[in-house]
């Protein structure tokens, strides 16, 4: 996707397209989605200098993290209720001993032994959990569930509420600077651009897929990087001016509205993947424990260390469907939690040696949790609500709603206390200063999970 059909007449986007593609213009990822930053090129959109906020009254220093733990994580061995016995008489022997669980100063809940990073964020006060999150009417298929909350629907279609998040901030949707789409003489109102975001991972996940902006997506920095040419002259003029940082003399090197299409498509392109490419392979100023998410969590710091204009975005931990053979104190599951812990807790250790922590918000979640009683393999079934984090100084530490029910169960199952887009309606009002009746399409209640910032 280059540009709504809307900016140009079917002429003028061909011609594009066909000179895009037959000058050998590719961007090389493990899968990606052609950026926003491509479609900001299309509409010749200036970009806001260092420390400059592009869209007035969105503070465009904040970051949010999204975590996903995939498979549905098991939110009763994750978060413990203490001293509630139906919890141990449903869970013989895989329930977490209450005296080896982690308590956290006077909450009725403990945490998983292994999960020691996130109890140093309790006691530093970055840590808040919402216990009981889930929906209407669940559902227990991983991926109907997973693209309920990607999709923030419980019919689970459209686009994602991320995705709506940038259509809502980036490309000209509402009022804002005048502006000219190249080959169309017809003036509209346009935003300012915000960077799309960046998932770290083989796929791009719905939860960022607009209709308008699409996020990058990478395993590796060092497979997004632009492969073609600059032996033009035209283009080498252009990428020299914009590495000098002179954006209104690269405006004045290209002539018509198409040819200047083609070179910021083209430029931008290059500059964006060098400006991540370098930034990943900065040396890392934190130790890092081992496993895939922790490496995911380093690049995302030095990307925000690096001054990267992103807003969002987007790791995650697979794993977490413990049929069989889960354990309780040890095991597969002790082990997911504790890599999630752990790495998390070296992020934001990360975060404020650069003075960045109060600017990121992270958010964990799962697609649902399990079910109350153990099965017959020592494991645990697909269940329902289960707990979601909120990690950053900006958060209201501690347990912000009580532990459900382990007597009143729906079939076997946690009931929901929380819809989880109460949540969402928290992040995008409190944090991300956007309208979030308009991006979950309904009114939620936000969560009362983050302090007046």
């Amino acid at each position: 996707m280059f540009a709504s059909a809307t900016m140009f007449d079917a002429q003028t986007e061909a011609f594009t397209r066909r000179q895009f593609l037959g000058g050998s213009l590719t961007l090389a990822a493990a899968s990606m989605a052609v950026p926003a930053f491509l479609q900001r090129s299309a509409l010749g959109l200036p970009q806001a200098g260092p420390g400059m906020t592009s869209i007035p009254g969105v503070p465009e220093e904040r970051i949010i993290v999204v975590l996903q733990l995939s498979g549905g994580n098991d939110g009763l061995n994750t978060v413990i209720p203490l001293g509630q016995s139906a919890y141990y008489k449903a869970r013989p022997s895989i329930a977490i001993a209450e005296a080896k669980a982690l308590r956290l100063g006077g909450e009725a809940v403990g945490l998983h032994p292994a999960m020691t990073g996130f109890k140093e964020l309790y006691d530093e006060g970055l840590l808040s959990i919402v216990q009981g999150v889930g929906y209407p009417n669940p559902n227990r298929s991983h991926f109907k569930s997973m693209d309920i909350w990607h999709t923030a629907d419980t019919t689970a279609t459209g686009d994602g509420w991320l995705g709506r998040y940038f259509d809502s901030e980036c490309c000209g949707f509402g009022a804002g600077e005048s502006g000219q789409a190249p080959g169309t003489g017809a003036s509209r109102d346009i935003k300012a651009p915000v960077q799309p975001g960046i998932a770290i991972g083989r796929d791009a996940p719905l939860a960022m897929r607009g209709r308008k902006v699409q996020p990058i997506a990478f395993e590796s920095a060092d497979l997004f990087r632009w492969t073609g040419s600059l032996e033009d002259k035209t283009l080498a003029s252009y990428y020299e001016a914009l590495t000098k940082a002179d954006a209104g003399a690269a405006g004045e090197v290209v002539g018509d509205a198409n040819s200047a299409f083609l070179g910021r498509t083209a430029l931008d392109a290059q500059v964006s993947s060098d400006l991540i490419r370098k930034a990943v392979a900065a040396k890392p100023r934190m130790t890092y424990p081992g496993g895939p998410l922790a490496q995911q969590l380093q690049m995302v710091a030095s990307m925000i260390h690096a001054n990267l204009r992103t807003r969002v975005y987007y790791v995650s931990l697979g794993g977490f469907d413990t049929h069989a053979g889960q354990g309780g104190e040890n095991g597969r599951h002790a082990q997911l939690v504790g890599q999630f812990s752990s790495a998390i807790g070296a992020f934001y250790k990360d975060l404020k040696a650069q003075g960045n922590d109060a600017r990121v918000l992270t958010m964990v979640f799962s697609e649902f949790g399990r079910r109350v009683g153990q099965n017959g393999s020592a494991g645990t079934d697909h269940g329902t609500a289960a707990p979601m984090f909120l990690i950053g100084p900006m958060v209201k530490p501690g347990a912000a709603n009580g532990h459900p029910s382990l007597k009143d169960l729906d079939d076997g199952d946690l009931r929901f206390t929380v819809d989880f887009r109460s949540v969402y309606a928290s992040v995008l009002s409190g944090w991300m200063k956007a309208d979030a009746d308009a991006i979950l399409e309904g009114r939620y209640q936000p969560a009362p999970v983050l302090k007046k910032v």
